[in-house]
């Protein structure tokens, strides 16, 4: 009974602390019996059915609440951010990487046939582009953008009918990224750490904001991923390929389900930048690459800018952190109703998507709670061994690339 009153009050807590984002007591008390209902143990959280778990004859007062009334969906964003940064505590990674919603039909904002993780395949549904941020004590989901293909940019009667702004044009989902980490950062989240998967990674638009921004970063790639220096342009395979045996280290990314994902890891630094780099730099680049164990041709690479003197079990534990988002976004839609919204106008998606993180982030914070009072118990860490690769210090370098160099220049480099 202890427990559950700590619950309830850490919800209570809650409400009090957005309340003022809903100007009238009957959208407060409307707000707080939505998110009690995405909290609960409805079987799916749809209109109807929210509507009956909170007592509602109808469901009218929840589409209210999520397509006409007068509340600003972006400014209860900027509250869920901060709550989870206080609850969950600095120094963590802001993780980037998007989901999609699947849908029938051609009416809901965004809707297209497109390519989306949710099913392997493509699938008519909705993408969201999000940021989870995550520490040792536990992980939500902070930020949110819904993206628009261009079949539906470009036809600005449709975008009106689904009730999408007029300035608002194409953006493509690396462009909502950047805006996401701006908007973080700005608002002063306390994230010491950038991480994305490779359809993010590999945009060098993206690697410079956070690199002007003088935030580190460890970011998937591609294997065909090119690496410049001024001594030309490399793929990063051909890099990997030539490190020597030695310069594997077995390393923990931070524990998983079944306990330490263990991997063998390599990274050398790459030469500072002379045009981009202050003199002397702060920070230096890195390539990285993780091999599993049990299939040693299952490799995975990863650029990396960081403050000069990390260590390589830190880097591996930030690419590792990237798994977080992902059971952000299993728990938000498994226990939230994240996905199972019937809104199909643009201001409804926007609106549901941040009650369901609000919910989200109260059962992430109790989480922390939990952990922190169990706090103690010890933790995996894997000693790292010192190899030369291209020794400078105690650290590797790459200082003069070995394989011979590929002409022709890339985007993506």
């Amino acid at each position: 009974m202890t427990e559950v009153a700590g619950w309830t009050s850490e919800l209570e807590s809650v409400f009090a602390r957005v309340a003022g984002r809903f100007g009238r007591a009957d959208l407060r008390w409307r707000m707080r019996d939505y998110v009690r209902g995405l909290l609960g143990r409805a079987t799916r959280k749809n209109g109807w059915q929210l509507a009956e778990w909170a007592g509602h004859r109808t469901p009218d007062g929840f589409q209210r609440l999520l397509n006409s009334s007068v509340w600003d969906a972006d400014a209860l964003r900027d509250d869920v951010r901060a709550y989870v940064a206080e609850r969950l505590g600095p120094d963590g990674v802001l993780i980037i990487d998007d989901t999609g919603f699947i849908k029938k039909g051609t009416t809901s904002a965004g809707v297209g046939r497109q390519y989306t993780g949710t099913s392997g395949k493509i699938d008519n549904c909705q993408i969201g582009v999000f940021a989870a941020y995550a520490t040792r004590s536990g992980r939500a989901l902070v930020d949110r953008e819904l993206y628009l293909p261009k079949a539906w940019t470009s036809d600005r009667d449709r975008c009106r009918a689904a009730k999408i702004p007029d300035e608002r044009g194409f953006a493509t989902k690396g462009e909502l990224a950047r805006d996401i980490v701006r908007r973080c950062l700005a608002a002063r989240l306390p994230a010491a750490w950038v991480t994305a998967d490779e359809a993010y990674g590999q945009d060098w638009h993206f690697r410079r904001l956070l690199e002007q921004l003088g935030v580190g970063y460890v970011v998937a790639v591609p294997k065909s991923q090119q690496v410049k220096s001024l001594a030309g342009i490399w793929r990063i395979d051909q890099f990997i390929e030539e490190a020597p045996a030695d310069a594997w280290q077995r390393l923990s990314c931070g524990d998983g389900a079944k306990g330490p994902r263990v991997y063998d890891w390599a990274a050398a630094k790459l030469p500072a930048n002379l045009i981009l780099d202050p003199d002397p730099p702060t920070h230096y680049r890195w390539v990285m690459a993780r091999r599993s164990l049990s299939d040693p041709d299952e490799i995975a690479y990863y650029l990396a800018y960081a403050p000069i003197r990390i260590e390589i079990a830190e880097l591996a534990r930030v690419a590792g952190s990237r798994w977080a988002i992902e059971e952000c976004f299993q728990a938000a839609k498994n226990e939230c109703g994240l996905d199972q919204y019937e809104v199909r106008r643009y201001i409804g998606w926007y609106r549901h998507i941040t009650l369901a993180m609000l919910a989200h982030a109260v059962l992430a914070a109790l989480a922390a709670q939990a952990h922190r009072d169990t706090k103690g118990a010890a933790e995996t860490h894997q000693p790292s061994s010192r190899s030369p690769w291209r020794r400078s210090g105690d650290s590797w370098t790459l200082s003069c690339p070995v394989p011979e160099p590929t002409t022709t220049p890339s985007p993506t480099h």
